[in-house]
Order: structure tokens, then C-alpha cells, then sequence
């Protein structure tokens, strides 16, 4: 008893010491102490203490929408809402933003006092809730099933290749344990994918933020419908949007851009994002057009006039142009083969050449064009005799300027005939040779047409000799344009010298 009352004795008299050296020390001193622990307590493992206090905002908050849409399965988000921030450091779960975002690229920021809120921490949580997601966060533990007729509680074992309970003292799998009773939600599930930051706020409370990032899934394509007349002649153009969400997410009331060339992706993730929010910052004032375009670097944006709404899963088309009497030349065209001249082909019979047929016509003003066409699909369309618009073939266009020519390939001519053959081949001397060539055009229809017969001549070559005049439209091609009355037939014939 006696060391007890010393031990006790000598713990109040080295307390009592501790207590007058703390008084005597300065207050900065104390303070700074007081100033480490709480430093200290901030900068725990999570960042986050237990008790903080934490906000949720979702899709409802939304003050502003913006979407830039890259015809590469590529997308730019910019999502503004207006948010209620606790003081200090606190959670904020940031909801309904698309499944395929790229984490990297996201960039969050304050609009209303950008100084005073930070991030420390984000997190992207894509682990979404769905029945069997929910079922294994709860391995090793209670739930109440359905036993047969009664509803028993029963602890859950394990869940590979489907559950395994244990129910009493029996080990049970392979039963159809119908409605499960599930406490609570786990907290690393998620309904919807979800941005989940740690902030430090010093500012107001009431504040409006901006959250971008890129993602995927999201992709848009150009096209066209145009209809000749009936002497084909001229021609109505319509161009058609069509922009497809896979993203996992919807976009409400958003000012939709797109752009249209060859993005180079072969960069980091956050240097991409840094050059496509560039871009947007650089995107002019809507207009009362269906699409405003305007060129950027080495693209062209086109901005929606109006505000639009962009579900999941969801494809939805947008008038692009609407343009009509467009001047309209269709042409015949005969291609011929290298093969050609490198091998007999069938001897003695002559070969056949499908005759195409093209619609051309040029993207500029005076033809009430001139706006820069991204690349996509033209379905071509004619009336009948009966005025019934039928379908007449397609073609795709390249990403085509302004003041450029556009040719269609509209399909193969059905009344003309293209026949060929050779008819002479002479050695002159070692690699110098002549060839004859006779290309038979035979035109079935009830108006004359002009073909034109493009052959491809290897080496260094001279035409001696044609019966139709010819141009040279490359190093090793020439070009005849060969009229043909109608029910009548053409005969082009060319001597050609070689030398290899």
C-alpha cells in the first residue's frame, strides 16, 4: 500500500511540474503546437476525417451544358451547376456523368471564387449497383432469404460461381433464394457513375462550379440526300447529323458543337484535353442557322443554333444544310486497268469495261453551297416519269472545302457498252515496243452522251495516232473524250509507243 501511495504521489508531483513548464512557455509557442496538430489531422491518410461534412450535386443543379462532339468517337463535356459547399474540407459527390469519361482529362474549377476552393483529392467511382454487384458486397454476412415458404436469415459464405449460405447448420447452394432483404446500401456502390472529390473551401457557400472531361463513346456522322431533277440537270441537297450516346449518361438542354477533320490522338491524355477546351474557349456566339461553321486550326466547327437534349442510348439526327438548284453535270466514265498492258487477257475475244456514271458538281456560293461538307454518306434520288422519287445509288465524300469539286459515283450505266482490245504489239528495238488499242463504245439510250476513256500507260509513252482527240492528265495517263449518238456506236483507236 505504501508504493502505491508513493507511485501516486510521484505521478502528481512530475504532472504538477509538466503543468507549471507549460506555463511558462510563450503563447506563439503554444499556438504553433496547436497549429502542427492540426496540420497533422489534415493530412491523414484520407484526407478526409471522419466527421466531414460532405454534398452531393446530380443533373438537376445544372446551370449550363455544353457538348463538343469529334467525329472520332470523342467527346469534350462541360458541365456548370450551382452548388451549396460546406466551409473547410468535405466531400463532394459530383453524379451523372458519362460511364467512358477518361479520369485523366477531368478539370473542375470554381466560377465563383476559383482562389479559394482546391481539390485534394478525386476519385471516380464506375462501379455501378446491379443486383449481383450488391449480393458479393455482402459475403460474410446476415441477410433474410426466402427458405421454401419462410423467410429465415441466413449468412452468405461465399459468391463465386453463385452463392453459398450457410442456413442453421447446413451449408446450402443451388437454391433459388427468391427476395432478398438487403439492411443498407454499401458505400462503394454507386447508382450512377459518379466524380467523388475531396475539396478544401474557404470561400462562400453558395458557389457555381465547372466540371470538364473528355470521353468516349459518344460519336457523330454526316449525311446527304440529294435529288436530281428529272434531266438531271440540277439538284436539291440535304444534310443530315446523325449523333449516336453510348456514354452511359444523358445531356439535357445542351449548346451541341461539332467538329469535323482529322483529330491526332497520339498525344497524353491531358495535353489532348488542354487543346479541345482551346478549342471551345474559342467557339463563337450561336446562330439562328441549324449549324454555324466556322474553321479552327485544321478543322471546322459547326455550332448547333439552339439548345438540345441528347439521351442515352440514343441516335438522333439534326438538319445540317438545305440547299437547292445546284448545278449538276453527270458524266460517263470508262477506267482502264494496268493489267491491261502487262498480259493478255482472253485472247482474240475482247474485254468488257463497266461504264460508271458520276454526278458532279461544285461546293461554292454561286451554287448555293460554300459551306465546308464533312465527310459522310450521299444517297442520290430521282423522280420517275411518274414524279416518284427512287433511289439511285450512293457514294461517300471525303471532308470537302469550300470552291472544291464533288463527284459521285452514282452507279453503272445500264445501256452502254464499253468493249476493248488489242489489236497490234510491235518490238521496235530492246525496250522500245508500239501497241495498238481498239475501244468499242456502244450507246443504247435515247439521248446522245460523251464518255470519257481514261487509260493508264506505263513508261515513258507518245500516242502516234487516235481517232479521238486525247489529253495527258498525268505521268502515265491519258484521257479521251469520245461522243457517242444515241443508239449509235464509237470507235476510239490509238497507237501508243513505249519505251521501258
Amino acid at each position: 500500500m505504501r508504493k502505491l501511495l508513493l507511485g501516486a504521489t510521484l505521478t502528481i508531483s512530475t504532472l504538477a511540474a509538466f503543468l507549471v513548464i507549460c506555463s511558462l512557455l510563450p503563447r506563439s509557442a503554444a499556438g504553433q503546437h496547436a497549429n502542427q496538430g492540426t496540420h497533422l489531422a489534415a493530412q491523414s491518410p484520407s484526407g478526409v476525417s471522419p466527421a466531414t461534412a460532405s454534398s452531393t450535386t446530380s443533373q438537376g443543379d445544372q446551370t449550363d451544358l455544353s457538348l463538343t462532339v469529334y467525329n472520332s468517337d470523342l467527346a469534350l463535356v462541360r458541365d456548370v451547376r450551382e452548388v451549396t459547399l460546406p466551409a473547410g474540407n468535405f466531400r463532394l459527390k459530383f453524379m451523372d456523368v458519362a460511364a467512358s469519361m477518361n479520369p485523366a482529362t477531368v478539370h473542375f474549377r470554381s466560377l465563383t471564387d476559383s482562389g479559394r476552393l482546391s481539390v485534394l483529392e478525386q476519385n471516380y467511382e464506375y462501379d455501378l449497383l446491379d443486383p449481383q454487384k450488391l449480393l458479393a458486397k455482402y459475403v460474410g454476412r446476415d441477410l433474410k432469404v426466402m427458405w421454401g415458404p419462410t423467410e429465415v436469415t441466413a449468412t452468405l459464405l461465399a459468391d463465386n460461381n453463385g452463392p453459398v449460405w450457410k442456413i442453421g447448420n447446413e451449408i446450402v447452394t443451388g437454391f433459388n433464394s427468391g427476395v432478398m432483404h438487403f439492411p443498407e446500401l454499401p458505400a462503394n456502390l454507386y447508382d450512377r457513375p459518379t466524380l467523388l472529390w475531396t475539396l478544401e473551401n474557404s470561400g462562400p457557400q453558395r458557389q457555381k462550379v465547372e466540371a470538364s472531361y473528355l470521353a468516349t463513346r459518344l460519336a457523330w456522322s454526316a449525311d446527304y440526300v440529294l435529288t436530281a431533277n428529272r434531266d438531271e440537270t440540277a439538284a436539291d441537297l440535304d444534310g443530315w447529323v446523325t449523333l449516336t450516346n453510348n456514354s452511359g449518361t444523358g445531356f439535357q438542354n445542351a449548346q451541341l458543337q461539332l467538329v469535323a477533320g482529322e483529330l491526332n490522338r497520339a498525344v497524353p491524355p491531358q495535353r489532348a484535353f488542354k487543346e479541345l477546351e482551346a478549342m471551345r474557349d474559342q467557339v463563337a456566339a450561336a446562330a439562328p442557322a441549324p449549324f454555324q461553321q466556322e474553321a479552327f486550326s485544321e478543322y471546322h466547327l459547326y455550332t448547333l443554333g439552339r439548345r438540345t437534349s441528347v439521351l442515352n442510348n440514343e441516335s438522333k439526327q439534326v438538319s445540317l444544310l438545305d440547299a437547292s438548284s445546284i448545278p449538276l453535270r453527270k458524266t460517263y466514265e470508262v477506267n482502264g486497268q494496268q493489267y491491261y498492258y502487262r498480259s493478255a487477257q482472253r485472247p482474240g475475244a475482247p474485254l468488257k469495261d463497266p461504264v460508271q456514271m458520276y454526278y458532279k458538281f461544285k461546293n461554292e456560293e454561286k451554287a448555293n453551297l460554300g459551306m465546308p461538307l464533312p465527310a459522310g454518306t450521299v444517297r442520290v434520288y430521282q423522280a420517275d416519269s411518274r414524279g416518284n422519287v427512287l433511289f439511285a445509288g450512293e457514294d461517300r465524300i471525303d471532308h470537302t472545302p469550300k470552291d472544291e469539286e464533288i463527284s459521285l459515283h452514282v452507279g453503272n450505266a445500264f445501256d452502254v457498252v464499253a468493249e476493248r482490245k488489242q489489236t497490234d504489239f510491235k518490238m521496235i528495238s530492246n525496250q522500245l515496243y508500239e501497241m495498238e488499242y481498239e475501244i468499242t463504245l456502244r450507246n443504247h439510250k435515247t439521248t446522245p452522251i460523251t464518255v470519257e476513256v481514261n487509260e493508264p500507260i506505263g513508261g515513258d509513252w507518245e500516242i502516234l495516232n487516235s481517232t479521238f482527240k486525247w489529253t495527258k492528265t498525268a505521268a502515265f495517263a491519258a484521257q479521251f473524250v469520245v461522243p457517242v449518238e444515241k443508239d449509235g456506236t464509237s470507235l476510239l483507236r490509238y497507237r501508243v509507243r513505249v519505251r521501258w
